[in-house]
């Protein structure tokens, strides 16, 4: 189970976004988290994934806190890629990061070879999104956190990536937590909404 026990975040001098917050995801749930904009949905993703640490509580996996080194066991999509990865390496090298990439993977996300040769900053935000799923997906995370991962993409790429997101915690039992403002997206997808507001 991935947990938030008794979570306090704030930002340096700004009011806490979250006091004594508490979420549990069970193993192959796909929980939502639906709340206004600006309240803090991409605060509590990288808190899930470790990104960020709480002044008071933790976030645990099965009872135990998020490793500091090595590969987490919860692994965060963000909704903006070109945050996520080291502007000097290759796309080969980013995905290399996370492991061997399944040649399957990358074919079924659309993953071009010719793409691996180049720099972050040669790719669009949603090719450029697409190594960054394959790279989570890589990892074989229990949980995976999306965090608007289909904003930038056309909707016939969207479907596709949903798609193998959703195959792939599924083939893992792994439990999915995310994030999207397309409230059709959301029914579909969830088996729970939480209002963080």
């Amino acid at each position: 189970m991935l947990e938030v026990r008794g979570v306090t975040f704030a930002y340096p001098g700004c009011a806490p976004l979250y006091r004594d917050f508490n979420l549990a995801v069970e193993p192959g749930e796909r929980v939502a988290l639906v709340a206004r904009s600006g309240f803090g949905k991409t605060t509590l993703c990288r808190l899930l994934a470790g990104y960020e640490l709480p002044q008071k509580g933790s976030v645990l996996v099965d009872g135990a806190p998020l490793p500091r080194r090595g590969v987490c066991p919860v692994q965060l999509v963000s909704q903006h890629p070109e945050r996520t990865v080291d502007p000097r390496m290759r796309m080969r090298n980013v995905l290399a990061e996370a492991g061997e990439a399944p040649t399957e993977l990358l074919c079924t996300l659309g993953i071009q070879s010719h793409w691996m040769s180049r720099y972050p900053h040669e790719l669009s935000g949603g090719e450029l999104q697409r190594f960054c799923i394959a790279r989570a997906l890589i990892a074989r995370p229990r949980y995976l956190v999306a965090d608007e991962v289909s904003t930038m993409l056309d909707a016939v790429t969207q479907a596709r990536i949903w798609r193998v997101l959703l195959e792939e915690v599924a083939r893992a039992n792994a439990g999915l937590v995310f994030v999207s403002h397309s409230p059709v997206l959301t029914e579909r997808i969830a088996t729970r909404v939480v209002r963080l507001d």
